[in-house]
C-alpha cells in the first residue's frame, strides 16, 4: 500500500476521535502500525486472535475509550460470536477496520482468500452490522468519520472494508 494512503488512514482515525485500537497484524494494511505506534494519541493492543480484539476493545469502550479493531477479513468469521454476545448485546459502539481480502478489488487475491472474501459482506449483513467499502483515497475522505458517527448513533459495531488501492 502506498505510504500516502497509510498516512491518510491514520489521519482519518485521528480526526474521527479513535484513540484505542486492538489489532492482529495482517498484510494489506500493516503499514499503518508503525504510524499508529509513533502517535501518542493511540493506545495499541496487539492480540492473539480477533475474538480477543473484540472483547478487549469492547471493555475499553465501556470505560470511555473510542475504539477500533483492525483485522484481516477472515478474522470477521473468527470473531462473530464475540461481536454478537458482547458488543451487539451490550450496545457497544466499535469501529471494525477490516482488510477486505478476497474481494473482487483485492489486487493480491488468491484461492486462499477468495472463498471467505466473497462471503464477507454476507456475514456482516447476517450479523446486522452496517459497513462501507473503501476502495480508494476518495472514499477515505469521509467514510471513517461517517462510520464513527454511525457506530455511536446505533450503539453497535460498524465496519470499514478496505480493498482496491489499499491491497497493493
Amino acid at each position: 500500500m502506498e505510504e500516502q494512503l497509510t498516512r491518510n488512514i491514520v489521519e482519518q482515525l485521528r480526526r474521527s476521535g479513535i484513540n484505542f485500537i486492538t489489532y492482529l497484524p495482517e498484510t494489506r494494511l500493516s503499514g499503518i502500525l508503525p504510524l499508529l505506534e509513533s502517535e501518542k494519541l493511540f493506545q495499541l493492543v496487539p492480540v492473539a486472535s480477533e475474538a480477543e480484539a473484540i472483547t478487549i476493545a469492547s471493555g475499553a469502550s465501556l470505560v470511555g475509550k473510542q475504539c477500533a479493531c483492525y483485522m484481516e477479513g477472515t478474522g470477521l468469521f473468527v470473531c462473530s460470536y464475540n461481536l454478537l454476545t458482547v458488543t451487539v448485546r451490550l450496545g457497544i459502539p466499535l469501529l471494525l477496520l477490516i482488510s477486505y481480502v478476497g474481494s473482487f478489488a483485492d489486487h493480491r487475491n488468491s484461492f486462499r482468500f477468495a472463498p471467505t472474501g466473497i462471503r464477507t459482506e454476507a456475514q456482516l449483513k447476517a450479523l446486522n452490522i452496517e459497513y462501507a467499502v473503501i476502495a480508494d483515497v476518495r472514499d477515505l475522505e469521509t467514510k471513517p468519520g461517517e462510520a464513527v458517527r454511525m457506530m455511536h448513533a446505533l450503539k453497535q459495531p460498524v465496519a470499514l472494508l478496505f480493498t482496491g488501492d489499499f491491497t497493493t
